[in-house]
């Protein structure tokens, strides 16, 4: 190995080129005073005391300070060599979790080829929901999913469910109870769309789920910008096509969410069973940020996702709140800008002046 690739490796671990030829001189010597390295290396006794400890600390060199004049004797290589080895080693495993960690974020699409690749990563999806699911899937395909979908409710999860390619609702009404807060049919096939918690998703174009020779191919997608994208063309475009069969009773309060759109479903039902849900709401002011926290009776909704709609705009879920103070607010979800409060925490409770139920089950059932 010549002197230059010698120099180069010695760099990769961080040594200057002073520190280089510092450190080849006391291998040329072995032992050495400092005045001695000096000279060879063409640098000052001072730097050689300063470079040395610097060296000493990586391992390469040991300084001999109980003697007089101290002398700098280089390690061997071998024993360079353990360590270093050690050290590269020792990272490792923390350089290994960070790039993964790192991979996983940046793989934000995902071209799928298989059905069955679809259906798991279908599945995968739906077991890691939270909040909420915008799904269409084709009658055929339904009961591949059913029990993921099943799990995803009996967890909380608004789940707004289109079948499609669907014949009539009795045709599927065995594979209905239980999967959905909201079950949708369309006659028409379209293509799958999944999105789950507005941050990942699945677009299948229906031949993929037809035809095992075809070219066409799924795409699978954790982009927290392209997730409301595609929930807000399943709600504007097809959601209002299809017709509704099946809608999940109220779930038990008090209750808690984050998630709007299932706050506005809940106290939709509630409404249209003849109650007042009463509503704690912590957000902010939408024409100046400030926090608020706003008390009130529900006296009105405003949304598409069950009938009769009563939405001016595809995408729009509101409350309109008489609050304990005698005031009337409307409350949106986030990014809410025509509404008074923006909500991002809403508690559901009985009125104080009505009963209190507690047990009402959230199993979807025909309406």
């Amino acid at each position: 190995m010549d002197d230059r690739t010698l120099n180069d490796l010695l760099r990769r671990f961080g040594l200057s080129d002073k520190e280089i030829d510092t450190y080849l001189s006391l291998l040329a010597h072995g032992e050495a005073k400092a005045s001695t390295i000096a000279d060879a290396a063409g640098v000052s006794k001072r730097y050689v005391y300063s470079v040395s400890e610097s060296l000493a600390e990586r391992g390469f060199v040991e300084v001999n300070d109980h003697v007089v004049p101290t002398t700098i004797r280089a390690n061997p290589p071998d024993e360079v060599i353990n360590r270093l080895r050690a050290d590269v080693d020792a990272i490792r495993p923390a350089l290994e979790e960070r790039f993964s960690r790192v991979e996983r974020q940046t793989e934000q699409f995902e071209v799928i080829k298989s059905r069955v690749t679809v259906t798991k990563r279908i599945r995968s999806l739906l077991a890691d929901a939270v909040d909420e699911v915008t799904l269409s899937i084709t009658a055929g395909h339904l009961p591949e999913i059913r029990d993921s979908l099943v799990e995803a409710v009996d967890r909380g999860v608004l789940v707004l469910l289109i079948v499609s390619d669907a014949g009539t609702a009795e045709d599927i009404e065995g594979e209905l109870d239980g999967v959905a807060s909201v079950v949708r049919t369309w006659s028409e096939a379209m293509p799958t769309l999944l999105t789950v918690d507005a941050a990942a998703g699945v677009v299948v174009p229906p031949e993929l789920l037809r035809r095992s020779n075809t070219d066409r191919q799924a795409i699978h997608f954790s982009q927290e910008q392209l997730a409301p994208v595609i929930a807000g063309s399943f709600l504007g475009n097809y959601w209002p096509a299809a017709s509704e069969v099946a809608t999940a009773d109220p779930a038990p309060i008090p209750a808690e969410y984050g998630n709007f759109r299932q706050t506005v479903l809940q106290a939709t039902l509630r409404l249209r069973a003849g109650e007042t849900p009463h509503v704690t709401v912590g957000g902010r002011w939408t024409d100046d940020d400030e926090p608020v926290e706003v008390s009130g009776r529900v006296v009105e909704s405003k949304q598409g996702m069950v009938e009769p709609t009563t939405n001016e705009f595809p995408v729009e879920n509101s409350l309109v709140v008489e609050t304990d103070e005698g005031e009337t607010v409307t409350v949106g979800g986030q990014g809410a800008f025509v509404e008074d409060v923006e909500a991002d925490l809403v508690r559901i409770e009985a009125d104080e002046s009505g009963p209190d139920e507690t047990d009402a089950g959230n199993v979807a059932g025909d309406e």
